[in-house]
Order: C-alpha cells, then sequence, then structure tokens
C-alpha cells in the first residue's frame, strides 16, 4: 500500500472505506454567469465563496445571475450540502471545500464548482467538510486534476474519492470535537493575523513620517506651499521631478541583454527567476536599458507603488520609464517615499488615459511625474532617513516574519487535528 494511503490501515475495525459515490450524490455545475431574460433570477454560490469560507449560508453576499428551470432543480443548494472547488490555476487549490449550513430556493451552486450531497443515513456534511480538508484524504482528488495552465478534477475522481466511513453517530461526535478544537485555533490563528496588520500598519506609519517630516520631531516645521504634502521641516527644500531625476530611453539592439520583472516584493529581478516563460533575444529588440542605480517605474501601476531601482543591468519593458537619479539625492530615499500610500494617492490623481475604476489603463506619464514637487532635504539627511527606515523596518519585519511562521504552525496543527480525528487516529471521549 502507498504511502498516500497509508490511512486506511489506522481506520478503526467498526469503520469502512467506501468510494464518495457509495455515502453521497454530487454534480458538476454548468450554472454561468451569464443572465438571460430568458431565465429565472438566483443567486450563485460562485468560486470565491465556496474558496474564501468554510460555511455557506445566507449572510454571504451572492452574485445575482440567472438559471433555467431544469438548472436550479438540479443545481439548487440544500443545507448539509457540500460544495467543492472543482478547477483553479493551482493543483492544489482543487477541492477547497465549504459546508452549505442555510439555503434558499433561489441560492444554485455556480459554475467551476462541484456539489455533494451525502446520503443522509451514511454521511453527514460535516464529517465530509472535515475529510475534504484533510490533506492525506484530498490529496486524491488534487493527483486526478488534469491540465497545465488550469487544473480540473474529471467528474469520475469525485465519486471514485475514498472515504472513511464511521457510523453516522461518531461522524457527529467527530464533527463536534473539530468544530471546537478548529474554532480554538482559529481564534489564535485570527489574533496573530491582527498583529501582522498593525505591524504593517506601523511599517508605513514609520516610512511616512520619516521620509515627510525627518527624524527630529523637535525640527520647526514651515508650509511647504504643496497641497498634497502640508508641513515639512523649515530646513528642507521642495523641488520638482525634473531636478531630481533624468529619463533614459535607451533601446536595446540585439535583445542580448537579460530581461528584468519588475515585482512588488522583490523589486527588479531576473525574468527566468519568477517565470517560466522563456524569451528569445529577438523578442526582446527595442525594450528599454536600465542600469544599476536608476529608478524603474511601472507607469500603469506607480499608483500601486510599482517602483524599484536597479541592481543589475539588463532590460524591462518598454512600456516602463527609465530614471537616472541626481548626484545629489539618494534614490533609495525617494523610492521610499514613492511607495507610501501618500504618494501612491498623487500618482494615482497624475494618471491619465483610458480605463475604469482605481486603475484601469491609467499611465503616470513621465511628463507627469516629473511636474510634480517633491520634498528635498539635505544628501546627509536623506542618507541619514534611509539609514533609520532600514533599522527600524528590519526590527518589524523580523516580528512580522516570527508572526507568520507562527501562524503556519497553527495551520499545520490544526490540519493534523482534522487528518487524524477524520481517520480515527485519536480517540476521542465523545465518539467512543
Amino acid at each position: 500500500m502507498s504511502g498516500l494511503d497509508a490511512w486506511r490501515t489506522k481506520v478503526p475495525k467498526n469503520w469502512t472505506v467506501q468510494p464518495l459515490r457509495s455515502v453521497a450524490d454530487y454534480a458538476v455545475s454548468n450554472v454561468d454567469k451569464i443572465l438571460s431574460d430568458q431565465e429565472i433570477p438566483v443567486r450563485l454560490c460562485n468560486y470565491t465563496d465556496v474558496y474564501n469560507n468554510e460555511t455557506i449560508h445566507l449572510g454571504l453576499e451572492f452574485m445575482a445571475g440567472t438559471a433555467s428551470e431544469a438548472e436550479i432543480e438540479k443545481f439548487r443548494l440544500f443545507a448539509d450540502d457540500v460544495v467543492i472547488t472543482k478547477d483553479s490555476e493551482a493543483w492544489d487549490d482543487i477541492a477547497i471545500p465549504a459546508l452549505v449550513t442555510e439555503a434558499a430556493g433561489d441560492l444554485v451552486c455556480g459554475y467551476h464548482l462541484a456539489m455533494i450531497r451525502p446520503h443522509r443515513e451514511k454521511l453527514t456534511g460535516a464529517f465530509l467538510l472535515r475529510c475534504l480538508q484533510s490533506k492525506n484524504l484530498r490529496i486524491q482528488l488534487e493527483l486526478a486534476a488534469n491540465g497545465i495552465t488550469r487544473f480540473g478534477i474529471p467528474k469520475n475522481a469525485i465519486g471514485s474519492m475514498a472515504l472513511p466511513v464511521p457510523p453516522t453517530s461518531i461522524q457527529q461526535a467527530i464533527a463536534h470535537f473539530l468544530d471546537r478544537e478548529t474554532a480554538g485555533i482559529d481564534t489564535l490563528i485570527a489574533a496573530k493575523q491582527r498583529l501582522l496588520d498593525l505591524l504593517a500598519e506601523k511599517r508605513r506609519a514609520v516610512i511616512a513620517e520619516a521620509v515627510m517630516r525627518g527624524l527630529d520631531p523637535s525640527t520647526p516645521l514651515r508650509a511647504s506651499g504643496i497641497n498634497w504634502l502640508g508641513d515639512i521641516p523649515a530646513h528642507w527644500e521642495v523641488k520638482r521631478g525634473k531636478w531630481l531625476f533624468e529619463e533614459r530611453d535607451e533601446r536595446s539592439i540585439d535583445g542580448s541583454e537579460v530581461l528584468l520583472s519588475l515585482r512588488m516584493e522583490r523589486g527588479l529581478v531576473p525574468h527566468n527567476e519568477v517565470s517560466e516563460k522563456l524569451t528569445r533575444p529577438e523578442e526582446l529588440v527595442g525594450y528599454k536599458k536600465t542600469a544599476v542605480g536608476q529608478v524603474v517605474v511601472n507607469r500603469m501601476r506607480a499608483a500601486s507603488g510599482l517602483i524599484a531601482i536597479t541592481t543589475q543591468d539588463g532590460l524591462v519593458s518598454p512600456d516602463y520609464a527609465v530614471f537616472l537619479p541626481a548626484p545629489e539625492i539618494s534614490a533609495n530615499y525617494y523610492v521610499e517615499m514613492f511607495k507610501t500610500p501618500l504618494l501612491q494617492a498623487v500618482f494615482r490623481s497624475e494618471s491619465t488615459g483610458l480605463g475604469t475604476g482605481s486603475q484601469g489603463f491609467l499611465r503616470l506619464y513621465s511628463q507627469n511625474f516629473l511636474a510634480l514637487w517633491f520634498p528635498y532635504p539635505p544628501l546627509s539627511e536623506q542618507l541619514q532617513i534611509v539609514r533609520h527606515i532600514s533599522t527600524e523596518t528590519a526590527k518589524i519585519d523580523r516580528l512580522r516574519a516570527a508572526t507568520e511562521h507562527s501562524i503556519t504552525l497553527l495551520k499545520e496543527r490544526r490540519g493534523a487535528l482534522i487528518a487524524a480525528a477524520v481517520t480515527g487516529e485519536i480517540d476521542i471521549p465523545e465518539a467512543a
């Protein structure tokens, strides 16, 4: 017996192992999001409703849709149904489950999902939910998924999935036990997540205060004359972007240089480190050159802070802007400033073009960027601010990493507890 099936050997003697089709009905939904006047209005339970929630209930905001009478008859959801993600761009996001705890006559299972209806005398939805949350059971569906850029579970694989099936009284006891135990773990995870949110807010505040007001809170302030900036230290100047940066537009002749990709967390990195898509030199002819120390701006996402300093010579997209910093400035100081929420809002207001929403197809064109006024501390103070930010954010990042690690351990503990309970590896008093 393979390692994947090792759980079968640990199932108690009064349990059985059965294919899902023996203990439940299942169907793959084909109800899409397209509205039709010829169909009946419904509420659609969609992929994100299942992926982001452990339970489906009427307190969720469902998408408005339409469905035929036959589709409503076949895919209407009932309490105790379990819905799983059938398709995903990642194979390990396959078969993520959610238990329906409340239903209505117009609540229908949407596209990219499969619904499973347990036979009440053999299987409870609450126990099935926990089975599907168990990695050593769900992996059967993950491995059955096929595809290249998008993965999907064949319908017959759902029915063939092997499940541990204890008596329903034991299923109920296990479900109640896991509800209680996972609630405690989830409370701890939520508290640590709130800490991460506070750390992220503190990090943003440390950077914004330093780049906009300096490091000495007793320094006299003066009006900057710039509406969005407000007061600045009295000894600081303000300068237009065109006095701080010079745009460069050098193009590759043969495409032989290293293609760089601009990422939010990592900055500019070689494209082949973050993408499996290969590029040929002839495809890179005409791409923009960038050199160490230059500043690269993704013009369509400048308002999201997608700006970085070049750390190795290479090429970037022709749609990016490349700037050479003036000798009397610290590029690091200004890039830290450009990533603050305040400057992102300024960049958004100065972006133009076609599009809707906060981004659309809006771009921060170079002439608009270079026309903006920015605070200009003495270079020595810019460097001091950069060192301060590096030191303080390193402390925050260490605490963040430790907190993220503890969340990972809690999630592993949660998963192990579920896996042990649904396969009978642990003795649950209520189920004895």
